[in-house]
């Protein structure tokens, strides 16, 4: 639309024409209409700054008349061409960030991320592990960027690109387009090639436990280890595993997950096929020691999954110290014992329990028959029981230094790792297919035989009938040979008849258990998986665990973010809703200003209330100061917020 084009439609519509008959005389639709009408001049009238559009194409509207000391912008221009470098892509690493200025691009929240992001690590930890990806437009850096701010604005996985306008998205990312689905695919199977997600993960752990929390702690303090059933629902051969979620067995994968003392994710690794959480945390060992860094002890937490006194005295030696709860039943502890322990948490709220101190023996089952035990320390307490009254749970730990109050404290808290995998399923695709790959599982593999189970089922059912029958048995013949009630004692005589008439049943009964305990003695305890599932397969990992770093290190920039809203800011309803306003703000239009040398500039719309304004303003005060470079670039990341005129 040119200037003598609007200039012709506003005299048509000066006329007193219609939009329909204004755009039927000058040949363009009647949305031109509104758009040349809306540009007109506006008339000076009162003391007020007026904002005035220049008549030309709406993308290079340029604001005019604003208030002192605000940038003149264009209002999303077209982004700065890159077909050069595109047309090169193949002869240059990758395409650097290059930033323009512009007035009201979508997301510009989303470079609220950037202090958050580094601190998480990412992209320092995956420049170590890989280099960088082959020559292309696209590189290392911007590919993972992409990722995580498409998480943050709640489309994780790939597919989730289709969301964004390309050049909306790539002006956050200092490009003309973001990258779509099929380079995104392309870009992380490249990466997957080099088999080195493993080594990311691990990268990734030391840089956060080597560093300290919000406050100064130690995040190696204690580390919460569970597994995670990730189930599958399409047509492989995956094998079953029993979902604790779900409450039955479906075809899924497993994978171990390692979170800090907050519930941060830290760790990650796919499970051996039906391992046990005790049989993976010995092999987990060694990881966790190299991404500590030293050899001080660390607190590991998990549940009764991987209850094993043997793994306990393994762990003590290997410098880590144990905190779960009881596995089975065990004798009350004297209720003479139980004193009142409390503690203080982070937030300043002091907790009490009524719990008793103690330690216990346990048996090391590989040598039972020399007696050997392990001695743990128990901490117990008394809660209510199902249908009323009360019952004693018990803890163990190795740690004899761990005040009972923290102990307890510290056991309970490990559901803040259930709460992350929840948190994650619902905002980052926790539990999504990243690929869709497979490769035949080992035929090889010894495991446990199905039917071994159900014969042993049968010799505990064979064994009860037969303890029943017996009884009753012994009851007929002693009732055979007394005297009924009342008479004289005389002799009672029987006959072989009438005792085997007696103990048919029970002869029955023995022949029937016989047959159960030799059926199951029959049956070998493993065979191979060949042989029982052949054309099992498994789902590719290396490319799933890539997107697990991806959105650990998204998780934990939001994690991070809602924590300085909380502790930076005034908002009052922080701790209830500071993940909330995140996810507004991460979606909020700004302008982007890199006319300052040295410094990349955000000024975000205000937010549709003013107490949200008001915290992402104080939030963006804090972020400035933390004097952030925009990666790849030597450009400052400074923030603002617009207010209202």
């Amino acid at each position: 639309m040119t200037a003598a084009k609007a200039e012709e439609i506003r005299g048509f519509r000066a006329t007193g024409a219609s939009l329909r008959a204004t755009a039927t005389a000058t040949g363009v639709s009647t949305d031109t209409v509104r758009r040349a009408t809306a540009a007109t001049p506006a008339p000076e009238t009162g003391t007020g700054e007026k904002f005035v559009m220049e008549t030309l194409p709406l993308t290079r509207q340029i604001r005019a008349g604003a208030p002192a000391g605000w940038p003149v912008l264009p209002v999303l221009p077209d982004p700065v061409a890159r077909a050069g470098e595109r047309a090169a892509a193949g002869l240059v690493e990758a395409a650097a960030p290059v930033f323009a200025p512009a007035a009201r691009i979508p997301h510009a929240g989303l470079f609220l991320a950037f202090p958050a992001l580094e601190r998480a690590g990412l992209l320092k930890c995956a420049k170590d592990v890989y280099s960088a990806l082959p020559n292309g437009f696209y590189g290392l850096e911007t590919v993972l960027i992409d990722a995580v701010v498409r998480a943050l604005a709640g489309e994780p996985r790939a597919e989730g690109a289709t969301g964004f306008n390309p050049e909306d998205l790539g002006r956050v990312l200092g490009l003309d387009r973001a990258p779509e689905v099929k380079t995104i695919r392309r870009r992380i199977g490249q990466l997957a090639e080099t088999g080195k997600a493993a080594e990311l993960l691990a990268a990734l752990a030391a840089h956060h436990l080597q560093n300290t929390g919000p406050d100064g702690e130690n995040l190696a303090a204690i580390l919460y280890v569970d597994g995670h059933v990730r189930a599958y629902q399409g047509t492989k051969r995956i094998g079953k595993v029993y979902s604790t979620r779900l409450k039955f067995p479906v075809p899924a994968t497993e994978e171990t997950w390692v979170a800090d003392a907050h519930g941060s994710p830290v760790f990650v690794v796919m499970a051996a096929p039906g391992a046990s959480l005790a049989r993976e945390l010995r092999a987990l060992l060694p990881e966790l020691r190299t991404a500590v860094g030293d050899g001080r002890r660390v607190l590991v937490g998990f549940d009764r999954g991987g209850w094993s006194p043997a793994l306990f005295k393994h762990m003590e030696a290997a410098g880590f110290d144990v905190l779960t709860w009881r596995k089975g039943a065990t004798a009350d502890i004297d209720e003479a014992l139980f004193a009142e322990v409390a503690h203080t948490d982070d937030h300043g709220e002091t907790r009490t329990w009524m719990a008793a101190d103690t330690l216990v023996d346990l048996p090391l089952p590989t040598t039972r028959t020399t007696g050997e035990v392990f001695r743990i320390r128990q901490i117990s307490r008394i809660v209510p029981a199902t249908g009323g009254g009360t019952r004693q749970i018990h803890l163990h730990t190795t740690d004899h230094g761990l005040p009972a109050g923290e102990a307890i404290h510290r056991l309970g808290a490990r559901w803040r790792q259930e709460i992350q995998f929840r948190y994650a399923r619902m905002h980052f695709e926790l539990d999504s297919h990243d690929a869709y790959a497979s490769t035949d599982e080992d035929p090889e593999r010894m495991v446990p035989h199905p039917a071994k189970k159900k014969a042993y089922q049968r010799v505990v059912a064979a064994r009860k009938a037969h303890a029943e029958v017996s009884a009753e048995a012994d009851g007929a013949l002693l009732a055979l040979k007394t005297p009924p009630p009342g008479t004289q004692e005389v002799t009672v005589t029987t006959s072989s008849a009438m005792v085997n008439t007696i103990k048919a049943p029970l002869w029955k009964a023995e022949t029937v258990l016989n047959g159960a305990e030799a059926a199951h003695e029959a049956l070998p305890a493993r065979i191979r998986l060949g042989d029982l599932a052949p054309g099992q397969q498994v789902l590719d990992t290396e490319t799933k665990l890539i997107h697990h770093g991806i959105r650990m290190a998204a998780y934990n920039t939001a994690m991070t973010l809602a924590r300085e809203i909380r502790t930076n800011t005034g908002y009052k309803r922080a701790a209830a809703e500071a993940h909330t306003l995140l996810r507004q703000a991460f979606n909020q239009s700004g302008d982007i200003d890199p006319t300052v040398p040295g410094h990349l500039t955000i000024s975000l719309d205000p937010l549709p209330t003013p107490r949200s304004t008001q915290a992402i303003a104080e939030l963006c005060e804090h972020l400035t100061s933390t004097q952030t470079r925009y990666p790849g670039t030597g450009l400052t990341l400074n923030y603002k917020m617009k207010t209202k005129h």
